[in-house]
């Protein structure tokens, strides 16, 4: 029980040293706040531009759950599809490797061009930059059936669909709610880069408009933000697979 309850404050005994310390180091060598704001002074911006830094993050956060939204559908569709035949998956696997390697942020300016600024570049760079771990992970779930299960569902009178979807995609489900827990970090990364050159709202842009005018404690307060919402999101489906995915995670509950 003891070692439990170490494990779950562990994070926010680490988050607490690392503050007190990064105080400490700012203080004691009286570093400038225009260079790297102390944690006091990003709290007096957070408190002081809170209605502000609110609504960016409103809109930063609710453009990331549409691209999220996107991502999802795409890649679990797309990782069925690939994970449930060798074919698609020597043709398709390759491709969709390559465009992973592409830098999100080169497609910034062009879909600029193609939707105009505002939501319509942050939801597509959300999604171009999310749907990848999702789709590797369900066709990865897919793929690595067993053969010897598959053999003998298949001796059982089990078609190849009932085997994919009774057994494949329930066995995915850990890497599915895997993939969601990066996938969702990256998702707010892709969303802010785009506000930062393709929007007039979000926390991109206030990231931008403070840096501009020189305010590095609401630059970093914003930063805090996005890393907030991610943190949050982390945690509701690690909460959420736990509940829904307990016969994977036995050894650790048993501990």
């Amino acid at each position: 029980m003891h070692k439990k309850t170490v494990e779950r404050w562990s994070p926010w005994l680490l988050l607490t040293a690392t503050i007190l310390l990064w105080q400490i180091i700012c203080s004691a060598f009286n570093v400038s706040e225009f260079i790297f704001p102390s944690p006091w002074a990003i709290a007096t911006q957070l408190v002081e531009f809170g209605g502000v830094i609110a609504g960016h993050a409103w809109r930063t956060f609710w453009v990331t759950m549409a691209g999220f939204g996107i991502a999802i559908v795409v890649g679990v569709l797309l990782g069925f599809v690939i994970g449930s035949s060798r074919l698609a998956y020597a043709a398709v696997y390759p491709l969709m490797t390559a465009f992973n390697a592409l830098p999100k942020a080169a497609f910034v300016p062009i879909l600029v061009v193609w939707f105009g600024i505002g939501v319509g570049p942050a939801i597509l760079t959300a999604f171009l930059i999310s749907f990848f771990p999702i789709m590797v992970n369900i066709a990865t779930g897919l793929a690595t059936l067993e053969p010897e299960l598959e053999d003998v569902l298949r001796v059982l009178g089990a078609k190849r669909w009932d085997v994919l979807t009774k057994v494949g995609l329930p066995r995915s489900m850990p890497y599915f709610y895997g993939s969601l827990k990066v996938a969702i970090t990256l998702a707010f990364v892709g969303t802010t880069v785009s506000e930062m050159t393709a929007a007039n709202e979000g926390i991109g842009y206030l990231l931008i408009s403070a840096g501009s005018s020189m305010q590095m404690g609401l630059a970093f307060a914003g930063l805090m933000v996005v890393g907030a919402m991610a943190m949050v999101m982390y945690e509701l489906f690690s909460w959420i697979e736990k509940r829904t995915t307990g016969w994977a995670h036995r050894g650790s509950q048993g501990e």
